[in-house]
């Protein structure tokens, strides 16, 4: 036999090989996996309502070593957790041992110690639930019911990267002030007959304090993240300028993540979808002031984004800032080529061969990693946006109307409820829809093969 006609052979027997491991195996995991991905749904749904009861099946460890134990570099919290309940309980109730003023950063909070020497975050209320905030869509205060409600919302979508938050009524004249530091003390005033602080932070003002409802405030907490596992600040891709009259590259250049792309740790690793998950839950809470972001240390690009500092979020229900979804509507996954020798009929006849919907599945074979190095661009690239199945999956779970139901449910144990209006709840299902059919225009067009990215990891909690 010519050596021509070997390596045509060659080519037919390696396309059959991975048309075998493409259709018979490969879809055999996908329905698995989306078998998982409902099951996982429904353990979800029926978990949502959170009892706030103090009492533990594991008597000798506190709340908060239980909450420290759940933490894993790709979650905060794992996906059963029925000692919630008494950890967010632990949360709303424990003594207040140290009040000082919040960590660095723009808006008004305090740091509280609880008994048992955990670190909380406060976050006072500013606004009345139905006061629609104008203006740039980061415009206002924080708002500590938007913490509260964007937690749950991490829950209902799986993600489990949002610290735990729930709402709390605190007396700052006997709860605050008797432990408070003289740094916070001195920030404190009296209005009428309000009590009230400003704080320290960089927007904070004495012309702008916040102020209790006589001696009592509503606010949100948010558990601090266990000290053994310290955090890496990174400045957000997508970030605006915060400039008036000065765009972002992002906001003008329709090919930016290409660019994103090419640069660490967006280049590998789970990074880059970790940041259309985050668009996707920022776009539902309405939050466009994700600046920065949160990992964990020394990752390499491995942790997850956590989803922190969501208080800039459900400002105002009939703005729908679309910009917030630009990770998602820019970025694209490409299918790159064989890289082997120019002049070859085994590169010719793989081209005739293979479709551009096999091209996703391909890139998730291991032979064909192997057996080839590949190039990462060239004449033959499919742009697309680029989601995770589980992810896809769980927002069509969601649409008519789940979404709102369930978040509803999730928050209805709060101390604080109602958390959210009901034109915020109707709007997240309106800009579910949206998300759905951004992604469903890009899986018309080239195939959910090429869209929909595979990307599960196995997470142990100790």
């Amino acid at each position: 036999m010519k050596l021509k006609q070997r390596v045509v052979l060659l080519a037919i027997l390696l396309v059959i090989f991975i048309f075998t491991k493409v259709f018979l195996i490969d879809n055999l995991d996908t329905s698995a996996a989306n078998r998982e991905d409902q099951r996982a749904f429904h353990r979800m749904m029926a978990s949502l309502r959170v009892e706030l009861d103090p009492r533990l099946d594991h008597t000798l460890q506190s709340p908060w070593e239980i909450a420290a134990q759940w933490v894993v570099p790709r979650e905060v919290y794992p996906e059963e957790m029925p000692e919630l309940g008494a950890v967010m309980h632990a949360m709303a109730t424990k003594k207040i041992i140290k009040a000082d003023v919040g960590y660095k950063g723009t808006q008004l909070k305090a740091l509280l110690i609880l008994e048992g020497g955990q670190k909380v975050v406060f976050k006072p209320k500013r606004y009345a639930r139905d006061y629609v905030v104008e203006g740039e869509p980061y415009a206002g205060y924080d708002r500590h019911n938007a913490e509260v409600a964007a937690f749950h919302l991490d829950r209902i979508l799986g993600f489990r990267r949002a610290p735990l938050v729930i709402g709390r009524f605190v007396n700052l004249r006997t709860e605050i002030k008797p432990v408070a530091t003289e740094q916070l003390l001195s920030t404190f005033l009296m209005l009428g007959n309000s009590t009230c602080f400003y704080g320290k932070c960089y927007y904070c003002r004495e012309t702008e304090p916040a102020c209790a409802d006589g001696d009592t405030m509503e606010g949100s907490v948010t558990l601090w993240l266990p000290d053994v596992w310290p955090l890496q600040k990174h400045r957000h891709p997508w970030g605006r300028t915060y400039r008036e009259g000065k765009l972002a590259r992002w906001e003008y250049d329709e090919s930016y993540c290409d660019a994103v792309k090419k640069t660490s740790p967006y280049d590998s690793g789970p990074r880059l979808l970790d940041i259309i998950d985050t668009a996707i839950f920022d776009y539902l809470i309405g939050n466009a002031d994700r600046h920065h972001y949160e990992s964990f240390q020394d990752d390499e690009g491995a942790s997850m984004l956590i989803l922190l500092d969501n208080a800039k979020s459900f400002g105002n229900p009939s703005l729908d800032e679309r910009s917030i979804l630009a990770p998602l509507y820019q970025c694209c996954i490409l299918c790159p080529l064989l890289r082997v020798p120019p002049n070859t009929v085994l590169k010719e006849r793989f081209l005739e061969a293979v479709p551009l919907p096999l091209c996703r599945r391909l890139k998730s074979s291991l032979l064909f990693w192997s057996s080839f190095s590949l190039s990462p661009g060239g004449p033959w690239t499919a742009h697309t946006s680029s989601i995770r199945v589980s992810t896809w999956n769980r927002l069509n779970y969601l649409k008519n109307g789940v979404l709102k139901s369930a978040l509803k449910t999730a928050m209805s144990h709060d101390p604080i409820s109602p958390v959210l209006t009901d034109p915020h709840l109707d709007v997240m299902d309106q800009r579910l829809l949206s998300i759905l059919a951004t992604v469903k225009q890009c899986t018309d067009q080239f195939g959910p093969d090429i869209v929909l990215v595979e990307d599960r990891m196995t997470l142990s909690h100790l």
